[in-house]
């Protein structure tokens, strides 16, 4: 289970995280926009472009200059708080997220990544809750990256049954979602139900790049649905396009689970 875990948080984790735009209910001084705002705005954007990059210590000088321009400016906060998640920084981190929430409590790519650090953190209780949060927001473009970091989070506490229902939730805004797709498949597969992971899986490889880690998981399901043409092809493909992958060394040792 460990491992199967793992997996699904190593394709998760490039969605996890939200880097910073104009939270919905932030409130420029004076009502309207000012150079300080733009200032603050193109220094954070810069900021968020940097950690994309991985580029933390451009990024930290970036949100610095931002806040500069504008003390209370919670996007800045929010980037800064990613880039000392990505630092270990905890302290810093959890002080950049709140102070984000502080400032913009409605803006739900702050609460979705400070979910997302206390998830990582193993606070997974208290991160669901700003998940929720997160949801509160009308106006969240990608609610459905919430419900699922919500269902991988539930789901690390062994809470099976909310896991299903946030990955459930998150199809429901958008039926292609790769995560949900990927963990309920591998719940399925847990289940031994061999059938609905071929199901999620066949939605899943319509639309996503296919990983290791699908790759290795559609291979074990055709193996317990005993189709061994299809596992064969799965095996040569997981080989021949990822043969240095932990899944890949696993298939060859013959350590299925």
């Amino acid at each position: 289970m460990k491992r199967t875990m793992a997996a699904g948080l190593m394709l998760i984790v490039a969605g996890c995280a939200s880097t910073a735009h104009e939270p919905t209910d932030y409130t420029p001084r004076g009502g309207t926009d000012t150079g300080a705002q733009t200032r603050a705005r193109l220094h954070t954007e810069l900021a968020a472009g940097y950690y994309g990059l991985g580029n933390y210590g451009v990024s930290l000088q970036e949100a610095a200059e931002a806040l500069k321009s504008e003390p209370n400016y919670a996007p800045a906060f929010n980037v800064l708080g990613l880039v000392y998640m990505e630092l270990r920084d905890d302290r810093a981190a959890e002080v950049s997220f709140q102070r984000a929430l502080q400032v913009s409590p409605l803006d739900s790519d702050s609460n979705n990544n400070y979910g997302w650090f206390l998830c990582q953190r193993k606070r997974e209780q208290e991160s669901i809750k700003y998940f929720l949060a997160a949801l509160r927001n009308p106006l969240y473009t990608t609610p459905e990256k919430s419900w699922v970091n919500a269902g991988v989070c539930a789901r690390q506490t062994g809470d099976l049954t909310a896991a299903e229902d946030y990955f459930q939730k998150a199809l429901k805004v958008r039926p292609t979602q790769p995560q949900a797709l990927f963990q309920l498949a591998d719940m399925a597969y847990r289940r031994k139900n061999f059938p609905e992971a071929k199901v999620y899986l066949t939605r899943l490889q319509r639309d996503a790049t296919l990983t290791a880690e699908m790759l290795w998981l559609a291979l074990r399901v055709e193996r317990g649905l005993g189709d061994r043409n299809a596992e064969a092809s799965l095996g040569f493909q997981l080989r021949k396009n990822f043969p240095d992958s932990r899944e890949a060394r696993a298939l060859i040792a013959g350590q299925y689970e």
